[in-house]
């Protein structure tokens, strides 16, 4: 159901940024995001439903795990189904039976996972089907009326996406042109009153082109704001610092999104440097390789060791996976189990998926309950103690360093 306010509208878009708390020490924020299929709390990490399907689980499933907001993927539902289909059934919402919200790329990802099928212009991409072979150009223009077809709550620009490892002018002329997009985007956005578009920074590693980057989309006063080019191969050092930069110059009244970040360590180091959204497929493709994600690392059922092993995944962990059961003798599904289905049936895919989503939800809604109490120092320290086992000699140097750039200390005491 829509929920939009007066207040949501003051700013001329349909979204309402309520701060409710910063961390005393880093850069971590905790704030309540209404937007027109409800109130979206944050730090967020929003599963990746590509196809308008999150692989592995149902529309209802994904609900019962408290998710308030999911990811479609514009390149692909514009192929399939299309656009007069969505046309037809009235936006992606009803398409795939979800209330609440919904948040779509604008399919420059594509630029870079389907590179040999692309090509670049100032016009915009021109691609070649994956399904077909048969001719298509996203045009910002394009995107926007895609994304208005879809009827998602967030919709992104059409940006120029560079691969991180590439360097030099070509950067530089994706910055400028990610700009120049922006503005035909807004332009052509037919729905500003109920679908908010982000501007996305682009500039590569490139620090002065980040910061000329933010300068400009600031200037646009877009609803939100996210941090694309990233998580594409760079090292974590340079991820932090681009973050970290960004960070400090983007609104601090507005949402800041950092693109295609999921591993837990990324995300927990990531709300430090005041991210609030982060989106990911890794916890849903690693399930499909028989990969669980839990408090001490990631473990793969798959392993034999597994095989008479009867604890859950993850011991006090609420998923519906692992959470106990009355009618069970008080047990939740067991490690044996899993493994048993994760070795040749679709099912251990399916039960690792709702757990590896939950406990990224869950994540974050910890780390959320953290900055509210102002104790995201000791919340960062223990998931680091559990992840490591206790062992400090195995924490990443580059997180270490990020995070003493914003006053977390994880080697003391």
């Amino acid at each position: 159901m829509t929920t939009t306010t007066p207040e949501m509208n003051k700013a001329g878009y349909a979204l309402k940024f309520d701060l409710l708390k910063t961390c005393s020490r880093s850069k971590a924020r905790a704030a309540n995001m209404t937007l027109p299929h409800g109130v979206v709390e944050t730090p967020m990490f929003m599963p990746v439903a590509t196809q308008a399907s999150l692989k592995g689980i149902t529309p209802e499933q994904l609900e019962q795990l408290d998710c308030r907001i999911c990811l479609n993927n514009t390149y692909h539902l514009g192929l399939k189904p299309g656009q007069e289909t969505l046309d037809a059934v009235g936006g992606a919402h009803k398409l795939q039976s979800w209330s609440r919200n919904i948040l779509t790329d604008s399919g420059g990802f594509q630029m870079v996972s389907l590179l040999k099928l692309a090509t670049i212009t100032e016009e915009g991409v021109n691609f070649l089907s994956p399904h077909d072979g048969s001719p298509m150009l996203l045009t910002p223009e394009h995107s926007i009326s895609l994304q208005n077809s879809i009827g998602s709550d967030i919709i992104m620009q059409l940006d120029d996406v560079v691969a991180t490892l590439t360097t030099g002018p070509r950067v530089e002329e994706a910055m400028h042109r990610s700009v120049r997009w922006l503005d035909r985007c807004i332009a052509a956005h037919k729905h500003p009153e109920r679908q908010n578009i982000f501007a996305i920074i682009q500039g590569g590693l490139d620090l002065d082109l980040r910061r000329k980057c933010c300068d400009e989309m600031t200037k646009r006063d877009t609803p939100g704001i996210a941090i694309g080019g990233l998580s594409g191969g760079e090292d974590k050092e340079s991820y932090c610092s681009v973050v970290n930069l960004c960070t400090s110059i983007l609104p601090e009244n507005k949402p800041r999104y950092c693109m295609g970040v999921g591993y837990a360590e990324d995300l927990v180091v990531s709300v430090a440097l005041g991210a609030d959204l982060f989106d990911c497929v890794y916890p849903t493709r690693t399930a499909r390789f028989g990969n669980a994600i839990t408090k001490h690392g990631v473990i793969n059922l798959k392993n034999r060791q597994y095989a008479d092993d009867f604890g859950p995944l993850e011991e006090g962990c609420r998923c519906p996976v692992c959470r106990p059961r009355a009618d069970n003798n008080g047990m939740g599904m067991t490690r044996a189990m899993i493994a048993h289905l994760a070795a040749k049936e679709t099912a251990g895919a399916h039960l690792l998926t709702l757990h590896n989503v939950y406990y990224q939800l869950n994540l974050m809604r910890t780390a959320r309950a953290a900055i509210l109490r102002d104790e995201y120092p000791a919340f960062v320290r223990q998931f680091f103690h559990d992840w490591y086992s206790g062992d400090k000699t195995q924490y990443p140097k580059w997180a270490v360093d990020a995070l003493r750039t914003v006053g977390i200390e994880l080697l003391e005491g």
